[in-house]
């Protein structure tokens, strides 16, 4: 078993409760962690042996396209499209943060992680 990292995703979306933020959007940074059996691909070199990294950004970037309310929902969509799109990851991390949130003050980000084992 092994973990395949997709890190610091910086994307533009529009998801939020308030009505500025479904008008207007901000960035967002997402941050993905896959165990996946890494012992076929590190034998033979082979991109058809493993998790593809530029798949895995497609299918975040496709799912933060669609609007949410809730960060929790993003993940939970994103987690659901990485399982059907790659039958060899066992288990997925996902941390979706909102940079520069409005809420009165300076905050740098507000964030979720899930966490979800392949059924």
């Amino acid at each position: 078993m092994g973990k395949i990292y997709v890190e610091g995703i910086k994307i533009y979306a529009y998801h939020g409760c308030f009505k500025e933020e479904t008008l207007i959007g901000t960035n967002f940074l997402v941050d993905v962690e896959l165990d996946v059996d890494l012992t076929k691909a590190a034998a033979s070199d082979n991109l058809n042996d493993t998790v593809n990294y530029q798949t895995v950004f497609q299918v975040i970037k496709k799912e933060m396209e669609t609007p949410s309310r809730l960060l929790e929902h993003v993940a939970g969509r994103c987690i659901k499209s990485l399982f059907q799109q790659f039958d060899t990851i066992e288990t997925i991390s996902i941390k979706i943060s909102k940079l520069n949130p409005p809420l009165g003050g300076h905050i740098n980000a507000v964030a979720v992680k899930l966490v979800e084992h392949r059924k």
